[in-house]
């Protein structure tokens, strides 16, 4: 069966965005977001949990069978977020300590268990994988906007103290945007991040009604044409 990489590159990344479309995942959104640092480390966690889990679970999909698939597709779940949270203990410990409770907490986001039993567990491995790299960075890419917004609302700074929580590579992350910021207390606070999210919700809305309109004007012009 042949599959198309660019709608699902889409749907994962946009029109079926996790946070942005389908809502899920809002805990860890909303929890770890006070800097974009934090949102990028615990989106590439996710991410890593996504992908690993859409692989093992599309090689395993003709043996394991329907009655116990979903204790089966949590338990390798919970596996892979088990090496993964080991993992971060070990090489990244600063961001590990921030993270904290919310990295074992991957094993409850529906929207991996979502995607396994909804594409992982019906596709062939290429497609699986292709599909958890996108889901995932879709995350991933919500977690960082959501940092980004309330972290230069509220202190001034983009990626801060990335070196430190994400390892030497990341150091040129970290920006100060705006010098002797007193900052805005509210946006980092847990309100904050429920105001800056209903921000992002509209804007995509805006953004998918503004280009929805714009094909339709461009279907109208060539069926006039």
């Amino acid at each position: 069966m042949s599959h198309d990489y660019r709608r699902i590159s889409k749907d994962g990344l946009w029109d079926n965005n996790i946070v942005f479309a389908q809502a899920l995942g809002l805990c860890p959104l909303l929890a770890v977001t006070g800097t974009a640092s934090n949102g990028l480390g615990m989106g590439l966690a996710s991410t890593a949990v996504f992908v690993a889990s859409a692989l093992m679970i599309s090689l395993l999909r003709n043996i394991i069978t329907p009655q116990v698939r979903i204790p089966i597709f949590v338990l390798i779940i919970a596996v892979l977020v088990t090496l993964v949270d080991m993992g971060m203990n070990a090489w990244v410990h600063d961001l590990h300590k921030v993270l904290g409770l919310f990295i074992p907490l991957i094993v409850t986001n529906c929207a991996i268990l979502g995607r396994a039993e909804a594409f992982a567990s019906r596709n062939s491995v290429l497609p699986a994988v292709v599909d958890g790299i996108m889901m995932g960075l879709g995350f991933t890419l919500a977690l960082v906007a959501l940092g980004a917004v309330r972290e230069v609302l509220g202190s001034g700074t983009l990626f801060s103290s990335a070196a430190l929580l994400l390892g030497d590579w990341a150091a040129f992350l970290d920006v100060q945007l705006i010098a002797d910021y007193k900052g805005f207390l509210l946006i980092i606070l847990p309100p904050g991040g429920f105001i800056v999210l209903a921000f992002l919700l509209a804007g995509k809305r805006l953004i998918d009604r503004s280009l929805a309109a714009r094909n339709a004007g461009a279907a109208a012009q060539a069926a006039g044409i």
